[in-house]
């Protein structure tokens, strides 16, 4: 159970690394308002992506079942 604990804080503040260092990339290319809003709602999506697997492994660390579908 602590390691859950702990695996969820690294995962926390890797994403939150993540997101902060794309964010400071995005401010310094200089690109057109439109691509910049479609670029931070690729980057959202991206770290969502990555927060629920980084989730559902550390659900299956503790014992719980999480049923996924194979594409």
């Amino acid at each position: 159970m602590i390691g859950t604990l702990v695996g969820i804080l690294v995962a926390v503040i890797v994403l939150g690394v993540l997101w902060w260092a794309l964010t400071e990339i995005m401010r310094v290319l200089p690109i057109a308002e439109p691509f910049h809003t479609i670029a931070r709602v690729v980057m959202t999506l991206i770290v969502v992506i990555i927060a629920l697997w980084i989730i559902v492994q550390l659900l299956t660390m503790v014992g719980v079942h999480v049923p996924m579908t194979k594409f």
